[in-house]
């Protein structure tokens, strides 16, 4: 099958959105002919990752915006209009290609959020559309923990939400899926309303082979007495919840503990402010931002992950985590949710803040002290992982939603 896929974010070596690409990309490309268009700034990794392990039946054709326009990448908002204006760029690019190819199908894989449009909707081909995400919200009352800067950013976020339901390319684009993969419940229920007819449940997540062993090798022992280490990994964003996990280390009382916060972001200075206050600066750690080599390091070191976030629609380090046999505490909410399971981690229901935060800390204290549920939570989470978010199970799941969407067009 001739494939046609926009992976704006696709890089070799790196995890989240270009992993995304790439790992779609190279898996999906053994099973069909592929065509990516993706950005012209992923060229060098992308050759020099195809000098060691060459795809024949990918083509990877470039594309970025002129440089006046690289100014719209500063900051969250700007990289999203530049991303429309990149998508609207690629259009003549992808109209020649479909005359000279004629594909059998477009996938539209990163970058995709419900609210975004994707204009390859207009070529005369079944579009496969996502894994979609960004459906999820915050919770409750939880704005009300927020900076100043958070509180700003999550109205921001909620304005684009509505704006973007009613672009008439986002409706376009809904109703000419073929077919439309959400990340969780809570986005589906968003193509839903904006006139998806064909939609299915599936995390975009999932890890390959060579990171799962290296994630699994050497893990340490934790010997009699020794601290128990929680680890937070991402960006340090508002509603990555990180100050959740500090209220809830204060709540808890636990002092032979280390909790390591890996990640940078504007929530940093905060987040030290809070530490300080709260008298943790003893045990929280503050490691900046790290290598993914590096961060997978930190991953295998620590013995559980701490991850309140409030609007994931996936969460690659969850899955990372239970790849290393680390349990996970996590909210019962958007993409960590459908990842995380009672024999894998703790996941609490996020009610009200004050409830959360109390709940989050028995959690910490339970797996604090509770050495063989920790360890069998860990066993039962790399299973998961290793059963059912392989690269190579999520190809063979796109490989069969392909045969579905055209025999469906046929």
């Amino acid at each position: 099958m001739k494939v046609l896929i926009s992976a704006y974010a696709c890089e070799p070596e790196k995890g989240s959105e270009p992993g995304v690409g790439w790992n779609t990309v190279t898996h999906v490309a053994e099973h069909h002919q592929l065509w990516v268009l993706t950005r012209a700034n992923n060229r060098p990794s992308i050759e020099l990752a195809l000098k060691s392990n060459p795809l024949p039946t990918v083509t990877f054709v470039y594309y970025d915006l002129p440089k006046w326009s690289v100014w719209w990448k500063r900051g969250g908002s700007g990289i999203q209009v530049y991303y429309y204006l990149w998508q609207i760029g690629i259009m003549p690019l992808a109209r020649r290609l479909q005359q000279e190819i004629g594909f059998d199908l477009v996938h539209h894989v990163t970058f995709v959020r419900y609210w975004n449009p994707c204009f390859l909707a207009l070529l005369p081909v079944p579009l496969l559309w996502g894994p979609v995400g960004g459906g999820e919200s915050t919770p409750g009352d939880f704005h009300n923990g927020f900076s100043l800067r958070g509180r700003t950013m999550e109205a921001g976020r909620n304005m684009a939400r509505w704006l973007g339901e009613r672009d008439p390319f986002v409706r376009m684009t809904a109703a000419k899926s073929r077919l439309s993969l959400a990340t969780t419940p809570q986005t589906a229920a968003c193509l839903d309303r904006i006139g998806c007819k064909n939609y299915e449940v599936m995390s975009q997540c999932a890890l390959n082979l060579e990171e799962m062993n290296l994630l699994w090798s050497d893990r340490p022992v934790l010997a009699q007495g020794e601290r128990v280490i929680f680890l937070s990994l991402g960006n340090l964003l508002h509603w990555k919840g990180v100050h959740l996990a500090l209220s809830a280390l204060k709540q808890s009382g636990l002092r032979n503990v280390e909790f390591l916060i890996v990640g940078s972001g504007p929530e940093r200075g905060r987040l030290e402010e809070l530490t300080q206050r709260f008298g943790l600066t003893g045990m929280v750690v503050f490691c900046g931002r790290l290598s993914r080599r590096e961060a997978l390091q930190k991953i295998k070191s620590c013995h559980v992950l701490v991850h309140p976030s409030l609007h994931d629609s996936g969460s690659f380090v969850c899955l990372e985590s239970m790849a290393a046999g680390k349990p996970v505490i996590c909210l019962n909410h958007g993409g960590p949710s459908s990842i995380v399971t009672p024999e894998t981690g703790i996941k609490i229901v996020p009610t009200d803040e004050l409830q959360t935060i109390k709940d989050l800390a028995k959690a910490m204290v339970c797996l604090t002290k509770n050495n063989a549920l920790r360890e069998r939570m860990g066993q039962h989470a790399r299973s998961r992982v290793i059963k059912e978010f392989t690269w190579e199970r999520k190809a063979e799941q796109f490989h069969q939603h392909y045969l579905a969407v055209t025999q469906t067009s046929s």
